[in-house]
């Protein structure tokens, strides 16, 4: 069965995007190229011209791939809140899991994190359907939606909310990019653990 063959009833522009996930997995953002991401889904390079116009635009779409992945986590951390949490006591932990999520994703992989930060220019494409998890909503929208409820059921005053994604992202990446390709790269992994706990108390209480 000859390339063509092996795309003909399936996808080929997804196929080059799992192919650029899988670069990113790798070698983080520089990884992904198009001339690479063909030789891993076995098409000829001009194939890949016909779904993506450059690198850029397949960097984009790797991108977007490791958003979905990033709040597909989230989800699985969410999971795990019981559900008979008063509402109070869910809303917290429901966006304490926004940063936990976050950073184990961060940690288990490192390569596809980094990269899934690299291609947006801004939150224009924050809310893309293609960076959605299994709810519908990207790891921008679940941090939103969490810091939301928290006012609903009134731990944080309507008056601190403008702008609390921010602060509460800005911290959590911070620690993520540390984590993971700073000087907080040898930490055991108890350690990030007990790093991560923190920071994400030091958010929650900050705000």
């Amino acid at each position: 069965m000859g390339v063509r063959d092996t795309y003909r009833h399936g996808d080929l522009s997804r196929a080059l995007v799992e192919a650029g996930v899988e670069l990113a997995r790798a070698g983080g953002p520089t990884a992904v190229a198009l001339r690479a991401a063909t030789r891993r889904a076995g098409v000829s390079p001009n194939a890949a011209y016909r779904h993506f116009a450059d690198r850029g635009a397949l960097l984009e779409a790797v991108c977007s791939a490791g958003q979905a992945r990033v709040a597909e986590a989230i989800e699985a951390e969410q999971a795990l809140i019981p559900d008979a949490t008063d509402p109070v006591t869910a809303a917290r932990l429901r966006f304490r899991a926004v940063g936990t999520g976050y950073l184990h994703f961060a940690l288990a992989e490192p390569g596809l994190f980094q990269t899934a930060f690299t291609a947006s220019p801004d939150l224009e494409s924050a809310t893309s359907g293609s960076r959605a998890g299994a709810v519908g909503r990207g790891p921008f929208e679940l941090l939103t939606d969490a810091l939301d409820r928290l006012v609903a059921v009134g731990v944080l005053p309507g008056g601190r909310r403008p702008g609390a994604e921010f602060l509460a992202w800005s911290a959590v990446h911070g620690l993520a990019m540390l984590l993971i390709n700073g000087p907080l790269r040898a930490l055991e992994a108890g350690q990030a653990e007990v790093l991560i706990r923190r920071v994400v108390d030091m958010v929650e209480q900050g705000l």
